[in-house]
């Protein structure tokens, strides 16, 4: 009963049976948490169409509309200004960078669940401001408060589901998480051409109101789900976390399956305490940096692959177009509608992702990475390609949002889901939310500096690049790919716990080979009855009081 010690433990030294089968529930339960990716989407890709509406651009800067017949010249300074463009697209990124940090206290203050609802209400105020905006401040402030409340969902959710979802789909679920963000970011583009020729307000407080409804059905979804059994370990409740995995797993908590699990999470989670004790809250912010930097277990060499893996994500340069993209294409001076040309790279963004379901369980997290990066790099470079040497040929301007649509195929079906993944699996437990807490401000915090920085590389009042910015990301693309190679390990199919001693026996280019040979509950000892050692549970629910 939840409340209750637990007196003994189940535990096994059979690697195969720390899990119990896969079942509906545990498929639904993981899939509804994915869903906080619709509203992170649609926030991150409704304002690449608000900033190109003639309404918001006269209104923000009191330009008058081109007359008819006006030049293609005209035209292109009929926009917002490269400072404002740059404040009102950045500002998110950085509310959610620090939203992000925030999150990793909370989540083991108050748990995963409690902080992804506290993320839905403080997101909800920020959307209220941003539809009563007319001007420009209350707007920056909506989207800035908005910001924390994406950084609290986008950070906890990819813990929660790692954390919940049995680990040979472990995979696959958390990639239905970027999935949830390619349908926010293709509703965002439908919401967006529906309301770009209205003379009113109306043209971008619809597509900002809606937003609220995605937090809403968050928010009062995951109020009926479970919390982690992780979480409860980390606070030593023992008896909570059995009575999660029961639920999720869908076995009595007698089971072997629930026993054997619950085992091999108290196990690691005591081990990793013998190599990092715990102390004051300070010295668990400096547990994520503990370690060799040349040791690939460590904790400081687990956070900087968290956080870089993110970094190199948004180097991928995929948020210049679904940031920018509906400007850029403006900008070519040969599209017609560039409002559609965005809401088909959308949609190719969409339809690509759930590919990598499969793949990434059938491959692995890092041949995808490793063959994304290769693709991604080999098209930016041919659209700067033909860009830069005949732009002006509507012909030539076609084959390169043709190649867009395959870079960004890519990138949905590999880098979008498989960084999320790896950073939600790497991790030990006693750092696990603030290292994934750490990866997910890194992403914000990128996110932030590309939309400071790109409207002044390509706004015509400044750098003007056009195309020629896709060299950029085509080189960035390219140290994604030797970054994948030299640095991802594989982590398909093992529990979270088996992850960490895989790191530890073995190289990332090795990694693939790895195989589980025994368990943390039979290394740190079974009683002659075939439980965990009493002392390892006391230990654990003793120090559990310690946040």
């Amino acid at each position: 009963m939840p409340g209750e010690k637990i007196a003994e433990v189940s535990a096994t030294n059979d690697v195969d049976h720390i899990e119990a089968p896969i079942t509906w529930r545990a498929y639904f339960m993981c899939a509804f948490a994915a869903f906080g990716g619709i509203y992170f989407g649609y926030d991150s890709g409704y304002i690449n169409g608000v900033k190109a509406m003639p309404y918001f651009v006269r209104q923000q800067t009191g330009l008058e509309y081109p007359p008819a017949g006006a030049s293609d010249d005209d035209k292109a300074y009929f926009v917002l200004e490269s400072w404002r463009d740059s404040l009102i697209t950045s500002i998110l990124s950085a509310g959610t960078f620090f939203g992000a940090l925030i999150a990793g206290d909370l989540a083991d203050f108050i748990g995963r669940r409690l902080t992804i609802i506290s993320g839905c209400v403080v997101f909800l105020i920020g959307v209220i401001l941003q539809t009563a905006s007319s001007g420009l401040g209350l707007l920056v402030a909506g989207r800035l408060i908005a910001g924390f409340g994406v950084g609290f969902v986008s950070a906890i959710i990819i813990l929660y589901m790692s954390e919940c979802s049995p680990r040979k789909i472990r995979g696959a679920i958390v990639s239905g998480y970027q999935f949830a963000i390619t349908i926010g970011l293709l509703l965002a583009s439908c919401v967006d051409y529906a309301t770009q020729d209205r003379e009113d307000t109306g043209s971008y407080r619809i597509p900002i109101a809606i937003q609220m409804l995605w937090a809403l059905m968050l928010g009062i979804g995951i109020a009926f789900l479970p919390e982690s059994p992780r979480y409860f370990v980390k606070r030593g409740k023992l008896d909570n976390a059995a009575a999660v995995l029961s639920r999720l797993r869908g076995q009595p908590i007698e089971s072997d399956y629930v026993q054997h699990e619950l085992a091999e999470i108290v196990a690691n989670h005591e081990y990793e305490l013998q190599v990092v004790p715990q102390g004051s809250y300070w010295s668990s912010w400096a547990n994520c940096f503990n370690g060799s930097l040349w040791k690939a277990s460590s904790n400081l060499r687990r956070t900087i692959l968290g956080t870089s893996m993110q970094m190199m994500q948004q180097w991928t340069g995929i948020n210049f177009i679904f940031y920018f993209g509906t400007s850029f294409f403006k900008q070519l001076g040969t599209i017609s509608n560039p409002f559609f040309i965005s809401l088909i790279t959308t949609l190719v963004n969409v339809c690509s992702t759930p590919i990598s379901f499969w793949t990434i369980e059938r491959f692995g997290r890092r041949p995808l990475l490793i063959w994304g990066a290769l693709g991604m790099l080999i098209c930016e470079f041919l659209v700067a390609i033909m860009g830069t040497a005949d732009g002006q040929n509507p012909a030539t301007v076609k084959a390169m949002i043709s190649f867009i649509c395959i870079y960004i195929f890519f990138f949905a079906s590999t880098w979008g889901p498989g960084a999320w993944v790896v950073i939600g699996e790497i991790f030990p437990l006693p750092i696990r939310s603030r290292g994934v807490a750490l990866s997910t401000s890194s992403n914000w915090l990128w996110n932030c500096i590309i939309t400071v920085i790109t409207p002044y590389l390509v706004g015509s009042d400044k750098g003007n690049l056009g195309p020629k910015v896709f060299f950029l990301w085509g080189a960035l693309c390219t140290a994604c790919f030797v970054y994948a190679y030299f640095l991802v390990p594989e982590t398909k199919g093992l529990s979270l716990e088996q992850v960490d001693k895989m790191l530890e026996e073995t190289t990332p280019r090795n990694s693939s080979r790895w195989v589980p040979h025994t368990t943390f509950a039979s290394e740190l000892g079974l009683t002659e009855k075939g439980t965990l050692a009493p002392e390892i549970v006391e230990d654990v629910e003793r120090k559990g009081s310690v946040v």
